[in-house]
């Protein structure tokens, strides 16, 4: 599930000036990880309750969560264009 998108991830941050190694970037993946983790923690935390009929909130603030900036979708889940972040885009908020 997640190892192509780090291999993308991998191949472009190996290509910066001055990575040698996948430890030059560890700490850009393991951000990229913990945003993940924690929008799927978020909503399954959402899910149970709102079963339960108890109010929720987000952990991250919904410019941080994943389906804002990693791939954000229009109408049945497809790709929306016009907001992704690509590029230097991508890059500088992957890295800031």
């Amino acid at each position: 599930m997640f190892e192509q998108p780090f291999k993308n991830l991998d191949d472009i941050l190996h290509k910066d000036a001055g990575c040698t190694s996948e430890l030059d970037y560890t700490e850009q993946s393991s951000w990229l990880l913990s945003l993940k983790y924690l929008t799927l923690l978020s909503r399954t935390s959402r899910r149970k309750l709102d079963l339960e009929g108890r109010e929720n909130t987000f952990i991250l603030g919904e410019e941080f969560r994943w389906e804002t900036w990693a791939p954000p979708q229009i109408g049945e889940g497809k790709f929306d264009h016009k907001n992704a972040l690509t590029g230097d885009d991508l890059l500088d908020f992957v890295c800031s």
